[in-house]
């Protein structure tokens, strides 16, 4: 089968956000960056589905070019090819990705291996969170959709997707071609070895410019949340710290 799994590059989870002057974009001078945990699962969950049932699996990206460092450590898992689809240098609204992707996916279908069996996306990225870029996607390609999937088989034409909301699980079956937004936890991802690492130095990252217009949405400003202070009450220093815990424990309600 053919899997196409769309990543994106994101700041590191736990960094400390800091914003531009003027309030318009991250600053990202002393920032990391990695990939979304929703998406390392959903590079996990294409990875096993091709170890199954054979195949290839492509990781595109839509992004700057610093983008290919999440690309290159998705070709040291074993994806077979990687594509970057290059921005301007601005964080794209979701309308715009995803018609980009579609636009993409489209330059790739019309090659000689024919349509992707499935489209994998994280169910929402870890800096912007918009839910919607996958399903924007499936729509402009006609195609089923489920987003929120903590279970992934496919069996010959049929993707099972298997998902929980308030406690209760739901099952779906949908007829490739399909796409499919998984969440963390679907799997465990893997490490890269040494040998990948080494190989994915060498991977070739094709480059396909669909831009596609821009969405209605835009951003007025970025806003950071208010810090919360805390600070440290020492109780006291050996035994004589014992009445002191006792009355914690007592305004705790716990004894």
């Amino acid at each position: 089968m053919r899997v196409l799994i769309c990543i994106k590059r994101v700041p590191a989870p736990g960094a400390r956000i800091n914003l531009t002057a003027d309030g318009q974009a991250v600053d990202t001078t002393n920032l990391g960056f990695t990939m979304s945990p929703h998406e390392e699962c959903a590079l996990e969950a294409g990875l096993a589905l091709v170890e199954t049932h054979g195949g290839s699996a492509t990781a595109l990206t839509v992004g700057r070019p610093e983008a290919e460092e999440q690309l290159r450590y998705a070709a040291s898992l074993g994806v077979t090819s990687v594509v970057l689809v290059p921005t301007d240098g601005n964080d794209w609204d979701p309308q715009r990705t995803a018609r980009a992707i579609t636009g993409a996916v489209e330059h790739l279908e019309a090659g000689a291996d024919g349509s992707f069996d499935l489209i994998i996306f994280g169910n929402e990225s870890a800096d912007s969170g918009g839910f919607q870029v996958g399903v924007r996607v499936a729509r402009a390609l006609d195609r089923p959709v489920v987003t929120g999937a903590k279970g992934l088989t496919v069996d010959e034409d049929v993707a099972s997707i298997r998902r929980e909301i308030d406690g209760v699980q739901e099952v779906y079956e949908l007829p490739l071609p399909a796409v499919v937004g998984v969440k963390e936890g679907i799997n465990l991802p893997r490490y890269p070895t040494m040998k990948g690492r080494l190989t994915s130095r060498k991977a070739t990252v094709d480059a396909i410019n669909a831009t596609g217009e821009a969405g209605g949405q835009a951003m007025v400003t970025l806003l950071s949340p208010p810090e919360v202070a805390s600070h440290l009450v020492v109780l006291g220093d050996g035994v004589t710290a014992a009445p002191a815990v006792v009355d914690v424990l007592d305004e705790l309600g716990l004894l």
